[in-house]
């Protein structure tokens, strides 16, 4: 049976900290967009506290949460138990995306010291935690983080890694407006 709490408690926070990954899920407004649901690993994810966590949005191929989160700000995070006791635990919210040409990010990227760049930052304002049985989820075993996403970030030069998010990151699969190029660099200004 789930359960429903106002903010994370200091068991949640524990739950959390032991996972390897987890799960975040954005829709549009429009009936006739696309839910997202997309996987999260690494060392991602920090609690600013009981009511608002931020995790670090690397970058993929989509930019369907941040293009969301923009339209509507509903986001839900869910973490699994893959081994261990049997546990879900959600987190519901409101979100926003701190992009990497946004004035506050530099301040935010200083949560996540293991890492240089990303396209974004997403904090969450917490309304809600539930957790219930996880009974149908099963034991996996954590072998490693993937190397190629943090590699190929690492491995691009800074202005090739930005022009790459602008041009492959303008829009969600739905039309809606993701990475918004800032004036300066549209009128070839300071970088």
């Amino acid at each position: 049976m789930s359960k429903s709490y106002d903010q994370l408690t200091d068991r949640h926070i524990e739950f959390i900290n032991k996972q390897k990954m987890f799960f975040v899920a954005t829709a549009p407004l429009s009936s006739e967009g696309s839910v997202n649901v997309s996987p999260k690993g690494y060392d991602s994810l920090v609690i600013l506290d009981p009511n608002t966590v931020a995790w670090i949005d690397l970058g993929g191929s989509g930019i369907e949460t941040l293009a969301h989160l923009r339209e509507n700000g509903r986001i839900t995070l869910m973490y699994c138990a893959f081994d261990g006791a049997a546990n879900i635990l959600r987190i519901y919210g409101t979100g926003e995306a701190i992009a990497f040409d946004d004035a506050e990010f530099p301040v935010l990227l200083k949560l996540f010291p293991n890492f240089d760049r990303a396209r974004s930052i997403i904090r969450i304002k917490i309304d809600r935690v539930s957790d219930s049985c996880g009974w149908g989820v099963p034991f996996y075993e954590f072998k490693d983080e993937r190397e190629q996403l943090q590699r190929w970030m690492d491995n691009k030069p800074y202005d090739e890694w930005k022009e790459h998010r602008y041009n492959s990151n303008e829009r969600s699969v739905d039309g809606l407006p993701g990475l918004i190029r800032q004036e300066s660099d549209k009128q070839g200004g300071p970088k």
